[in-house]
């Protein structure tokens, strides 16, 4: 059965367009509730959002879609998607759903779920609750409706989980951070959980107003952050998205790290904590030389699809733990069962406090290698596939690049395009050899 409303991360789309609108998200709530009725008499649901000013209408409805099939509802507030996730589990729920569009602007909105345990659920769920929102509603009557509750309290336990994380043996004590919350759901949580831990904050991105959220702040416009540690002279700076699942970081020098580097330098200091570390998953765009750095200290190394949901399958039908991609969302499933940008952060700056190296020593064997990137327009009903001649070529440059270099071709799921890529340790040969592929693409 394909699916209409839910995409590879929830519902997402344009606030007061299907499916953002109000009477969708009851009629959402209903079916959610119906669902989750076939095995529990009386379920529990969390809700929590991020700060967009459309999020209190959503919660209005999802608050009465959920009530009226029979479902009582706790609300957060404000809280990181990773947040409501540990809530979740933490208080035996039966299911969290997060108010969020992680990292896109203040006028788009979305609905994330997850399970009781944590965790993003399966696809066929997905399956059984866009059935339900085809079935006639069934409101149940009014000494079976739903209640509905503040939690006090969800913003004080999530610090001190996200503090949990972090060795006890150590602190932050004497490290200046700039804080960057994106205007989101972090902000009046992440420059806490790090001054708590002992270190002098800068907060940036953190006075939300509503309309404000990821606009020139956040993991994705990080230049704000690199110009605020500069100017505070602080060791580093820590840039969240919207719903505090992705991070960016950046040290007192101006350089930004992305989710490459940091899954390395998780993964290399497991073992100096004598932690075994079976293996760890990326993506199809991890930069290579993060698997070659890690295949050097014995760590096997796999690729899913671009997307963090990928990677927790992946992990989770190894048994591993420890996965991530560029963008910054990184997975510590023995931290947490879901990416979650604080504690991530944690994991680097614990890494950095134990070692006393800097984030810059601990990746000194780690030089990313050049990515030469070109997008080629099809003609309309082409199969790139069935390119001899690029076919040809692939096989011919796989074999001259060898153990220095790779290629990845892909159509966009978005345009009609076919995105080359070729990763070497020579950018010259990069570029020269995507540059082939794609001239033999377009013949």
């Amino acid at each position: 059965m394909s699916r209409t409303y839910f995409g590879t991360d929830g519902i997402r789309g344009t606030v007061g367009q299907s499916p953002i609108t109000p009477d969708f998200m009851l009629r959402l709530g209903h079916a959610v509730g119906r669902v989750l009725k076939r095995s529990e008499d009386r379920p529990t649901v969390l809700i929590g959002k991020d700060t967009r000013i459309s999020g209190y209408m959503i919660e209005s409805a999802l608050e009465a879609g959920f009530a009226s099939a029979g479902v009582d509802v706790l609300m957060t507030g404000p809280l990181p998607t990773p947040g409501v996730a540990y809530m979740t589990r933490a208080l035996r729920l039966s299911l969290g759903v997060v108010i969020s569009a992680s990292h896109n602007p203040f006028d788009d909105n979305g609905i994330k779920f997850f399970s009781a345990r944590g965790e993003k659920l399966p696809d066929a769920w997905e399956q059984d609750v866009e059935a339900m929102l085809e079935q006639p509603a069934e409101w149940v009557d009014s000494a079976r409706l739903g209640k509905v509750r503040k939690l006090e309290d969800a913003r004080g336990r999530y610090i001190e989980f996200c503090k949990s994380t972090f060795s006890g043996e150590l602190s932050l004590k004497g490290m200046k951070l700039v804080v960057d919350a994106a205007h989101g759901a972090a902000s009046r949580v992440a420059p806490d959980v790090f001054h708590e831990l002992g270190a002098e904050v800068i907060a940036i991105g953190c006075s939300p107003d509503g309309l404000n959220i990821n606009a020139g702040v956040g993991a994705t416009a990080p230049a704000a952050l690199i110009e605020a540690v500069k100017t505070h002279r602080a060791d580093y700076g820590i840039a969240l998205d919207g719903d505090a699942d992705r991070l960016q970081l950046v040290d007192a020098a101006g350089r930004l790290y992305n989710g490459d580097e940091l899954l390395y330098v998780m993964v290399s200091d497991r073992p100096a904590q004598q932690l075994p570390v079976p293996g760890a998953v990326g993506t199809l765009m991890t930069n290579m030389a993060v698997e070659v750095a890690l295949k050097s200290r014995g760590v096997p190394f796999v690729r899913a699809k671009v997307g963090d949901r990928y990677i927790l399958e992946e992990l989770a039908a190894r048994g591993w733990q420890l996965g991530g991609e560029g963008s910054g969302h990184l997975l510590a499933l023995d931290k947490h069962t879901t990416g979650d940008g604080i504690v991530s952060a944690l994991q680097i700056l614990q890494a950095i406090r134990r070692t006393g190296s800097s984030l810059a020593q601990l990746l000194s064997g780690v030089t990313l290698f050049p990515q030469t990137l070109i997008n080629v327009r099809l003609p309309d009903g082409s199969d790139w596939k069935k390119n001899v001649g690029l076919a040809a070529a692939q096989e011919r440059i796989t074999r001259e690049l060898g153990a220095d270099g790779r290629i990845l071709i892909r159509a966009s799921g978005t345009e009609p395009v076919l995105r080359v890529m070729v990763e070497a340790r020579d950018a010259a040969v990069a570029r020269r050899s995507a540059e082939q592929l794609a001239e033999a693409a377009r013949a």
